[in-house]
């Protein structure tokens, strides 16, 4: 079953820009703290317009209420998120400097050859959201559910085409590790970025594309292209008719991805302490919970130690899953 979602990110994201996105503190207290007292940069790994930017862009605006210094946003794509996490984790440790990580950071250093660790060349700050991968099929001649994409997978081993932002990628690891879960083999073409997906998927050439409404409500609120299967635990709040792959396949199979914020190793804890409060209010504040509903994501705020514990399972996942479908990025 496909679907379309009305839009609207954009008058959401005015909203959120034009008041104040969390409660700020008096400028007494801030004007005591020695941290911040210049700008901070929020490095997103990847081009305008994907869902990383969107969840990031919003979070950037809300802190500079709260710590009274621009957070300026800006995008290094390339090598699968790899270029911009390497300059964050050469970066002065400060805490003027941060990095927007995903699901894709941790499997783009499993199967990448980086000059930085994962888990040791950076730190824990905050976990921003969770969201699940959808299924979006190409506008003519695509799939009208899920059952018949695996169906045609079965019947035409590696034929079938599915786009990425990125080799190495969390969409690239979900897929595969369907691929596995499913008994078929679909192949992975790989993008520098969702926006080269997105149009040669409009085209024709390629049959699906893996990612999240973040990256593709523009195509799916006007119609361009049918979602046909939401990759998570459950349907998705804001569009219920969207079955589940394992509701749609009877395969026991479920993906969500996450994003959050990293500094490089040696923030000082008290910074990055203060950053995990204030980045915690602004995600429980109800507009950017009703931007995170619109963009098919729920609030998934932590603290320091359990963020930390919950990146380390999440690479140990994906460890396994490039074992077992061999997957190397280079």
């Amino acid at each position: 079953m496909s679907m379309t979602i009305p839009f609207r990110r954009r008058a959401l994201l005015a909203g959120l820009a034009g008041a104040p996105a969390a409660p700020a503190y008096p400028r007494s207290a801030q004007a005591k703290a020695a941290w911040p007292d210049q700008a901070i940069r929020l490095i997103v790994p990847y081009t305008p317009g994907g869902s990383n930017d969107a969840i990031a862009r919003p979070v950037a605006d809300g802190l500079q209420g709260p710590l009274g210094q621009p957070v300026v946003v800006e995008n290094k794509p390339g090598a699968a998120s790899t270029i911009g996490a390497g300059y964050v984790a050469n970066a002065a440790p400060d805490g003027y400097t941060l990095l927007l990580a995903s699901s894709s950071f941790a499997t783009s250093s499993i199967v990448h050859k980086t000059p930085y660790d994962a888990l040791r060349s950076f730190e824990p700050v905050a976990r921003i959201c969770t969201a699940p991968m959808l299924i979006v099929t190409k506008p003519k001649g695509g799939f009208p559910d899920m059952k018949a994409l695996v169906a045609a997978a079965k019947a035409h081993p590696g034929r079938l085409q599915y786009g990425t932002a990125g080799l190495g990628g969390i969409g690239h690891f979900t897929m595969e590790a369907f691929n596995d879960a499913a008994g078929i083999k679909m192949e992975v073409v790989p993008y520098s970025g969702i926006s080269p997906a997105q149009a040669d998927l409009l085209a024709g050439r390629i049959d699906f594309l893996i990612t999240t409404m973040a990256s593709v409500s523009n195509l799916v609120s006007s119609n361009q292209v049918p979602v046909i299967a939401c990759m998570g635990e459950q349907r998705m709040a804001f569009a219920p008719e969207v079955p589940t792959a394992r509701e749609a396949t009877g395969i026991d199979f479920a993906v969500e991805v996450w994003w959050g914020i990293l500094a490089p190793k040696g923030v000082p804890q008290p910074i990055r302490q203060r950053l995990n409060r204030e980045i915690n209010a602004f995600i429980r504040t109800p507009g950017y919970q009703r931007f995170l509903e619109i963009e098919g994501a729920r609030p998934a705020p932590t603290d320091l130690d359990d963020f930390a514990r919950f990146m380390q399972r999440d690479v140990d996942r994906w460890k396994h899953v490039a074992d077992v479908a061999n997957i190397v990025a280079g």
